[in-house]
């Protein structure tokens, strides 16, 4: 007999695999409607495009991660929302203004600009060792290393240490696993301890030298360093993963899409923006709360509840996008989501566009044939609602 229990988890699978259609549904069904999150603490879920881009820029509604957890303790839950550090995804101002200003200016985009030898130099690499393979794993030996060897060198932190914080970070960010989310930033901590330890001893030129400098003139203190570099570390590497290996799929998908990127390779840009749209990877935005009375369109949220943001329902929204369930390169849109907007809009956007870009670049240039080796239905994808990308994709490439 098919238990409820079963049933639930039937039910997340499927969404999971596939959110667009459940997302849908919400959106068309009204402007905001209340879900369950966790063990039964209800969050007001907002899907429209309108709404959701007004919220993100609204001040009332709060992120401070300690007012969230309190509003869910006072409901006697007894959920744990995660990890009470601040940092700059769950604070408000002041604190959120004093933590971005310590590490803004190096994602300018004058600055990831001048990064771009470095990311070719880590792509081309990457893709050089693919070649002559009969089969590869776009997400494990491609999309997962780019990144963090990137933000690796930017923090200054060994390479050969990246399967680490893969490791942590996946246990952090999703559900089930080989590791709780308390042993993972436990860990964490005690290698970003160690490492600052080194660095006070021999400086470097490097992100985390200048955090250590910052802590030490007693602007930072040591637990916000470590909160400052795990978002850094996280946070610079899975919105990359997660796209390219969802673009690489949706190429596939829409094989006159490829067809017409393979003949336009200076669209890329304007691509990565398509893709950004079509499958967001942040998929829902930071927790928020509301600190007053709010009407979204014609619903009162009342002050002191819980808020997710869609971003994947928002940019699926027909009322904003003609024909949103399609892959369409040349859209020449880029008032997608994806990135937020507002005084929490990413940070590491213009360095996530430049990873992809020259990423997915490097892929068509270099691989005349790219199919699917795997059945469609067996390829995993990421075990949380907050995040959208793939564990794996294998593919047949020919140069």
């Amino acid at each position: 007999m098919t238990t409820a229990v079963d049933d639930a988890a039937a039910r997340m699978s499927a969404f999971i695999r596939d959110p667009y259609p459940t997302l849908a549904r919400i959106r068309e069904a009204g402007a905001v409607s209340v879900v369950e999150f966790g063990e039964g603490l209800p969050v007001y879920l907002v899907t429209r495009y309108q709404d959701v881009r007004a919220a993100l820029m609204d001040p009332r509604f709060g992120q401070d991660v300690r007012r969230s957890q309190a509003i869910a303790s006072g409901r006697g839950s007894g959920l744990t929302l995660g990890s009470e550090v601040v940092h700059m995804l769950n604070s408000d101002p002041p604190d959120h203004t004093r933590l971005r200003r310590q590490i803004q200016g190096v994602f300018t985009r004058r600055r990831v600009d001048r990064m771009r030898p470095l990311v070719e130099r880590i792509a081309g690499g990457l893709l050089d060792g693919l070649r002559g393979r009969e089969t590869a794993d776009l997400v494990t030996d491609f999309a997962f290393p780019l990144p963090i060897m990137i933000i690796c060198e930017l923090l200054g932190f060994p390479p050969e240490d990246m399967q680490a914080f893969r490791t942590w970070s996946t246990a952090i960010l999703t559900q089930g696993g080989d590791m709780t989310f308390q042993q993972a930033t436990t860990e964490l901590n005690a290698y970003l301890r160690e490492l600052m330890k080194a660095r006070r001893a021999a400086p470097r030129e490097d992100i985390l030298t200048d955090l250590v400098r910052a802590s030490d003139a007693g602007e930072l203190t040591e637990q916000e360093v470590f909160s400052m570099v795990f978002l850094l570390l996280i946070g610079g590497h899975e919105t990359t993963v997660n796209l390219l290996g969802t673009a690489t799929l949706a190429l596939l998908h829409h094989p006159d899409q490829l067809a017409w990127l393979r003949e336009n390779p200076a669209a890329m840009p304007v691509a990565i923006d398509e893709f950004l749209r079509y499958e967001s990877p942040v998929s829902m935005a930071t927790l928020r709360f509301t600190n007053a009375d709010v009407m979204v369109d014609d619903v009162e949220i009342p002050a002191d509840e819980l808020v997710l943001l869609s971003l994947g329902a928002a940019n699926r929204d027909p009322a904003r996008f003609t024909d949103p369930d399609r892959l369409i390169l040349d859209r020449g849109d880029p008032g997608h989501l994806a990135f937020g907007q507002g005084l929490h809009r990413c940070l590491g956007s213009f360095l996530g566009k430049l990873e992809s870009e020259v990423a997915l670049t490097g892929l068509l240039e270099r691989f005349t044939r790219i199919e699917l080796a795997a059945a469609e239905e067996t390829l995993p994808w990421r075990n949380t609602i907050m995040l959208r990308g793939l564990e794996s994709l294998p593919v047949s490439l020919d140069g």
